[in-house]
């Protein structure tokens, strides 16, 4: 199966210490993939050079066959951060229509991505009004308007009840079942069910590439928390 993002040889310094350090990853085209380990490991750097917008201090990033950044990656590329980047005081359907204008994408596509993130009753809602994870999903529709190849979440279910977490798991299932490719980046290990593969990250080094299942085997644990800790302890069975 051929790579969405290819990595290689990443390194990347911030405040004067190593983020990142020789990291070299692939991602397959059509996978839900989960960029996984613990806060301060690294996951947010790695998806900032992976959209294009952090200094680099060595190797190589190529996304759908681009370098990283690439201006013709605008379009298919869709990143959405952990704060919800929408309007308070637009509603959901006033927010997505001033982001089909800015991407120059048909009006129709409003509707399409409400249905997508299952917002259609609360569509003439304020922003403000809603919840934390209808505003996660708001964010969401926004990032699918322009029907991304890629799509880059950075925690997108931090701070939601297992239920929200659960509906947003299953449009991202729904997504990657129509062909698009995400990478999603969480600290909780549970998630990591959830995922097609694995990139397990710690103190900016890549730990292991592999599946849920890879990872019980590889450690003797069925708990992936568990698993993860025995891994990163180097007592893998």
């Amino acid at each position: 199966m051929s790579a969405a993002i290819a990595v290689r040889g990443l390194r990347v310094r911030r405040g004067g210490k190593v983020a990142l350090d020789d990291l070299s990853i692939d991602v397959a085209k059509g996978r839900v993939t989960g960029l996984l380990g613990p806060s301060g490991s690294g996951k947010t750097t790695f998806i900032r050079a992976i959209v294009g917008v952090q200094i680099v201090e060595g190797g190589t990033v190529s996304v759908l066959g681009e370098h990283a950044g690439d201006p013709s990656l605008r379009a298919r590329v869709g990143y959405v951060t952990q704060a919800p980047s929408v309007y308070g005081d637009l509603t959901v359907r006033e927010n997505l229509g001033y982001f089909a204008r800015v991407l120059g994408v048909p009006s129709r596509r409003i509707a399409d991505v409400i249905g997508t993130v299952d917002l259609g009753g609360e569509r003439d809602r304020l922003v403000a009004t809603l919840s934390g994870g209808e505003r996660a999903r708001v964010s969401l529709a926004s990032a699918l308007l322009n029907e991304p190849e890629l799509l880059v979440l950075d925690e997108p279910t931090v701070g939601l009840d297992p239920v929200l977490r659960r509906d947003l798991w299953r449009t991202f299932h729904g997504l990657a079942g129509s062909g698009t490719t995400l990478l999603i980046s969480s600290h909780v290990m549970d998630e990591a069910t959830r995922c097609d593969e694995l990139l397990l990250l710690r103190e900016g080094r890549l730990l292991a590439a592999l599946t849920p299942e890879e990872l019980r085997s590889r450690t003797g644990e069925q708990d992936l928390e568990a698993a993860f800790l025995r891994l990163a302890e180097g007592r893998a069975a």
